[in-house]
């Protein structure tokens, strides 16, 4: 018996637990030959065994996505992977109390949650492209509410840090970056849309501390399980009904508002300039 997306191959990044781990179940149980990305070997494993014993098909990609080094070399191993490739679902993100530079001088959180989709994308589209129709997924957050554009004069946050507006940057950075990805996208058979997976419980936030660790922990009784916030990834990346629509932003299934900074194109297509700058690209 002949699933939904048989013969499809889908690259997907942090999917190790949460949202991630809900999507590539659901993905690779419909059929989709699933290429993860993860940081966590032991867990990564256990998630393509998972898969496998479930009579999926899977394979892992190890990398620190906070490395731009590492991105190019996981870039690689899926181009070797997928001779074509279908749907490209940038998932992994985090959020880090205190300011941190990765060891090539980027602020982490930006480095982490923003120029790993940029750059990935950017080596994949190719592939994409000849596979069209083809699908790029960004996993953004509502969080984007809380930042401006003004802060991407500051990308190493060298004047100040919080954590959670550095989180919010990072999420209308993924907007943004969709925005200008299907624009420059139009006529290829691509498309490319971003989503809120709404408030999830997951281990998502758990690497802080004090008070910021409470209230996360607090506040999970009352949040999405991850197989509810997987749902609009999953529906994003392998529905029929999102077959041709893009540059949107979604939640729920739903195009969604998003703020007047999230629909700034000429931030969108200075944050493309930007970005390419600090991949080396």
């Amino acid at each position: 018996m002949s699933r939904p997306l048989d013969g499809k191959t889908i690259a997907l990044t942090g999917a190790t637990a949460g949202i991630g781990r809900a999507a590539a179940l659901e993905l690779a149980g419909r059929g989709a030959r699933m290429l993860l990305v993860c940081r966590d070997r032991a867990k990564g494993e256990a998630v393509v065994g998972t898969i496998r014993a479930a009579g999926g098909a899977a394979e892992l990609v190890l990398a620190d996505l906070s490395l731009l080094s590492e991105v190019r070399r996981a870039g690689a191993e899926l181009l070797a992977l997928a001779p074509r490739l279908d749907v490209l679902v940038n998932n992994a993100g985090a959020l880090f109390q205190r300011r941190e530079l990765t060891a090539e001088g980027h602020e982490l959180t930006f480095a982490t949650n923003h120029l790993s989709y940029f750059l990935l994308t950017r080596l994949l589209l190719e592939r994409l492209k000849a596979g069209a129709p083809a699908r790029v997924v960004n996993v953004a957050s509502a969080a984007h509410r809380r930042a401006k554009t003004e802060a991407f004069d500051d990308l190493r946050a060298e004047r100040c840090y919080d954590g959670w507006q550095r989180y919010g940057l990072s999420k209308l950075a993924n907007i943004l970056f969709t925005r200008e990805l299907a624009r420059r996208l139009e006529g290829t058979g691509v498309t490319a849309n971003s989503l809120h997976p709404g408030v999830v419980a997951t281990g998502f936030g758990l690497n802080t501390t004090g008070l910021l660790k409470l209230l996360i922990k607090a506040a999970q009784p009352f949040e999405l399980t991850p197989e509810q916030g997987a749902d609009t990834v999953v529906w994003l990346a392998a529905s029929p009904e999102a077959a041709g629509v893009t540059g949107k932003y979604f939640a729920r299934r739903v195009e969604a508002r998003s703020t007047a900074a999230a629909q700034d194109d000429d931030a969108a297509r200075r944050l493309w300039t930007l970005s390419e700058g600090l991949c080396g690209l």
